[in-house]
């Protein structure tokens, strides 16, 4: 296997219990990556996953935050400064979804919504900032939904936009200082929750789904785990401000 360089390195990822995000949690810890991860709610995917760190080894924590709110990611970065000192890759992977009719769309859900998927987003870069030096690496998780649109998504889709703007923009601010930022978009992917629903409701939307893929077939947390170990090494020095499509070519 080629070896990436990334061990002793140190990474935050938001949302890192379940999904994807704990795909790349586990991804870094096995490349050597000493890993802080968050999750709002306590329950057997923080322990299941404090166990497999555990087994894996290293200096890693699974702290609890709500991303909703700025003292608590304020505690969250302080968190990673005391316990590392610096940070080489941030993964903002964190993010909340509901489906509403956007004549429907409360103000109060707008808002959550925007505050998880964007504001903590902006909260956690700035505040990584001085924590992250020349080689530094900045991921945030966007989704190919953003290019068709989704009915009764117009508030998700619209945080998942956003974040290509941030991107580009800080992309430009930093580059002198050799800091990388750049965006995963995200197709299909098969996680626990798609595995949580009821089988006949799962098995169609995996057949509808593989149908538009080029590949023929969902993609895994580990797959999109193994795009961030890539943009986490100096294997990708030279890409930033980028849009990284991970949808195994679905049209």
């Amino acid at each position: 296997m080629m070896e990436l360089g990334l061990k002793g390195k140190k990474a935050l990822v938001t949302g890192g219990t379940r999904g994807v995000g704990r795909g790349i949690v586990l991804a870094l810890a096995r490349e050597g990556v000493d890993v802080i991860t968050c999750h709002r709610q306590d329950g057997e995917m923080v322990d299941s996953l404090e166990r497999e760190l555990k087994e894996i080894g290293g200096q890693h924590a699974v702290l609890r935050a709500d991303l909703t709110d700025p003292e608590q990611i304020a505690g969250l970065l302080g968190e990673c400064r005391s316990r590392f000192g610096r940070l080489d890759l941030v993964v903002n992977n964190a993010a909340v979804i509901s489906h509403i009719p956007y004549g429907e769309l409360a103000l109060e859900e707008w808002q959550r919504v925007i505050d998880t998927n964007l504001t903590a987003v902006h909260l956690v870069i700035q505040q990584a900032l001085p924590m992250l030096g020349d080689g530094g690496s900045v991921v945030s998780v966007s989704s190919k939904s953003i290019e068709v649109g989704i009915p009764l998504r117009s508030h998700y889709t619209a945080t998942k936009a956003a974040l290509l703007g941030l991107n580009k923009s800080l992309a430009k601010e930093f580059g002198a200082k050799g800091i990388r930022f750049n965006v995963l978009s995200l197709g299909m992917i098969h996680t626990e929750g798609l595995d949580a629903m009821p089988a006949e409701q799962r098995d169609q939307m995996i057949e509808r789904y593989s149908a538009m893929i080029s590949l023929g077939r969902m993609g895994r947390p580990d797959e999109v785990a193994g795009v961030v170990l890539w943009l986490a090494s100096d294997l990708s020095q030279y890409v930033t401000g980028a849009v990284v499509p991970v949808d195994g070519g679905i049209s």
